[in-house]
């Protein structure tokens, strides 16, 4: 059985338990994290596991990369660099049918860093300060388009605050504006489970909660971290989860009508990228996965107490980690140093299955899904889909061998 090892978790931000942060000077990755892969004394689970890959399309951009993706329903949506979403058919991208672009809208300035889908509907937040909500009309025809349905925060809501002196708060010294707004690049967001909810982070320090029904903003936490809030994930049981250039992650949990701070994890080295969220194999308990740009990723499970402590930590980036994303009990990583890796996770074992190379920039984000067409008797299959800094998106097949 693997050990666990405690975290500097503090319950509601006391800082009793922390540990000072220490330099990475010019190590690799920093050590008083145990790698998991070293922990793991049974080298039968490393063998006849090896997973091929092949990149079965290229989505090219002209002027801009991509900053965002997410699937939904039949279709990829992708957010760039230079304001625009777009929306691709997922058979064109994984089939030998020429993939195009189905439809493309151009929204506000600067990039679209986030994408999350509920049902017909396109959330994206944007460089500009906004959250913009798309509607998917027509979408069982061969003309789907995307039209713009509101922008967050809506006039309405922005009026009404406005109108009471208690609603503004300053945003620099000579400047002040409503809670409702960000006041900076609004970074990522996420649904909560029942979908209610749709939850914002931002460069301004915030963290947003609105209701999807009417696009109301309901609650705003001001100073949730001391730096630029860069990642955002969701639980299973709510827990809400944020990452920092301050090198810390924030657990939230709503009481009530508020969100509270319930933990702070003080593990990494400098400043978290990107989050990712997974079930865990020896309970019913949600996994942690947190990458920074200390080139490691790690692994947090919550303890029979029900606190997260910090399991150890996948390495072999050499640079930073840049997003993340889960599937099964894949781990799909991509990286600063322009490779994507693929780790499988058994029991808090941990094995990088396959290094995939073939961008010449950084990984600026992925997403991942299953494949449905290839049936097999011996390997799963799955479709990754990845972008860069180098203007490329690239679809991949993953074969992944039965355990």
């Amino acid at each position: 059985m693997m050990p666990f090892y405690q975290t500097s978790c503090s319950r509601n931000g006391s800082k009793a338990e922390q540990e000072k942060p220490t330099s990475l000077d010019s190590q690799p990755s920093f050590c008083s994290v145990p790698s998991i892969k070293s922990l793991c004394h049974d080298q039968s689970f490393s063998r006849n596991l090896e997973t091929q890959h092949r990149c079965i399309a290229n989505l090219k951009e002209q002027n801009s990369y991509t900053s965002s993706l997410v699937l939904g329903g039949k279709f990829l949506f992708t957010g760039s660099s230079d304001k625009e979403i777009c929306m691709w058919e997922q058979k064109a991208l994984t089939s030998t049918i020429d993939a195009s672009i189905i439809d493309t809208v151009i929204a506000g300035k600067g990039a679209v860093k986030s994408l999350v889908i509920l049902a017909d509907k396109v959330f994206s937040a944007h460089q500009d300060h906004k959250i913009r909500v798309w509607r998917i009309e027509n979408h069982d025809t061969d003309t789907p388009k995307i039209v713009h349905l509101a922008t967050l925060p809506l006039l309405s809501d922005r009026a009404f605050k406005f109108m009471v002196p208690k609603n503004h708060v300053q945003i620099r010294r000579h400047k002040k504006s409503t809670w409702v707004h960000h006041v900076d690049t609004v970074s990522a967001l996420a649904l909560s489970n029942n979908e209610s909810f749709l939850y914002s982070v931002s460069w301004d320090r915030t963290l947003k909660i609105w209701r999807t029904n009417d696009f109301k903003c309901l609650e705003s936490i001001a100073n949730a971290h001391d730096d630029a809030i860069n990642a955002l994930e969701i639980s299973q049981d709510g827990d809400v989860f944020t990452g920092s250039a301050d090198k810390k992650i924030k657990i939230w949990r709503k009481e009530e009508k508020k969100h509270l701070l319930v933990c702070t994890l003080e593990k990494h080295k400098s400043g978290v990228n990107a989050l990712a969220v997974g079930r865990s194999s020896t309970s019913t308990h949600s996994v942690l996965y947190s990458g920074a740009c200390d080139r490691s990723i790690l692994v947090w499970e919550k303890d029979e107490s029900g606190d997260m402590v910090l399991v150890g930590a996948l390495r072999g980036h050499k640079k930073s980690i840049l997003c993340l994303a889960v599937i099964a009990d894949l781990v799909c990583s991509g990286s600063a140093d322009k490779t994507v890796r693929v780790w499988r996770g058994v029991e808090r074992c941990y094995s990088c299955l396959s290094v995939i190379s073939g961008h010449s920039g950084p990984v600026k984000c992925l997403t991942v899904t299953s494949d449905q067409q290839i049936p097999s008797d011996t390997t799963s299959s799955y479709v990754l889909y990845t972008a860069s800094l180098d203007g490329e998106t690239k679809v991949w097949k993953i074969f992944v061998p039965f355990l």
